[in-house]
């Protein structure tokens, strides 16, 4: 594991302590948590999700749109 020096305000740095001494976990620990929650909750290299381009289009029947979403929301 490498070491990284981050910069908190005061109020975030508060809560950060109080969080970790509630969870008898360390501070780093909760920060890595955050922040590999956060990167796998973004999407990658700009990347849209699956979803988009699905919306309803007056040309498409309900029963291929509703197929489409479904495919779609499947590979998830």
């Amino acid at each position: 594991m490498r070491k990284t020096t981050i910069y908190l305000p005061p109020e975030l740095e508060s809560r950060l302590a109080r969080t970790a001494e509630r969870s008898g976990r360390s501070r780093a620990a909760l920060i890595r948590e955050a922040l590999a929650d956060y990167l796998d909750s973004t999407t990658v290299d700009g990347a849209l999700p699956p979803s988009v381009g699905m919306g309803d289009n007056p040309a498409t029947p309900a029963a291929s749109y509703r197929e489409r979403l479904e495919r779609g929301w499947s590979r998830r």
